[in-house]
């Protein structure tokens, strides 16, 4: 996994940013600006939510591939936004529990390997009554879009370590988070998440 995305690192930034536009559209914007306080940011890659958040955020993101990351610090010096960007993995955090008032990932579970693990881990972490907001490219439920995706998994899961079937509420629930609001769009395989720790 970390030597699919180091290779990508170079030319992530220019790939996504056309799924961007045609896919995701303000999506990033609709995270980042419900994060509040202590936030912990999941597969944080090249830091391309830094200029969502607000100001009063307290930002420690996480990233497994140094190549990532790296790009991830030039671009919050550039931007001159305070983040504490650390090399990790979302499956095992270095934090203790309760640690932080929202936990965010934008693209990112498509491609961690144990999404069960990453979601409790995140759980374990958050403060009771905290947020998980998320943006997600997931499984369609239109059958048509969905056949399609099958057939595309073994060659995107293969390459580029990015799997087109999955759906977050798959595994949420199941790891003790409450879904608050669910968004999708674009024939479903766009979805947004917003989930709490109960209190």
């Amino acid at each position: 996994m970390r030597s699919v995305q180091d290779k990508q690192a170079p030319k992530y930034d220019r790939q996504i940013s056309f799924f961007e536009r045609v896919l995701f559209g303000d999506g990033r914007a609709w995270v980042c600006s419900q994060a509040r306080g202590r936030v912990l940011e999941l597969a944080c890659g090249t830091a391309r939510n830094l200029p969502y958040y607000g100001s009063d955020v307290e930002l420690t993101g996480i990233e497994l591939s140094p190549e990532m990351l790296a790009i991830a610090r030039q671009r919050a010096q550039e931007l001159g936004h305070p983040a504490d960007l650390r090399l990790g993995d979302v499956q095992q955090l270095d934090f203790s529990d309760e640690s932080f008032d929202t936990v965010t990932c934008t693209l990112g579970f498509c491609t961690i390997p144990d999404t069960r693990a990453a979601a409790s881990e995140a759980f374990r972490v958050l403060r009771p009554r905290g947020q998980l907001l998320l943006l997600e490219h997931v499984r369609s439920p239109v059958a048509l879009v969905r056949g399609g995706q099958r057939l595309l998994e073994p060659l995107a899961a293969r390459f580029e370590a990015d799997h087109l079937l999955r759906e977050p509420l798959d595994y949420l629930p199941g790891v003790g988070f409450v879904i608050d609001e669910i968004q999708r769009s674009k024939w479903g395989i766009v979805e947004r998440v917003r989930a709490h720790k109960p209190g």
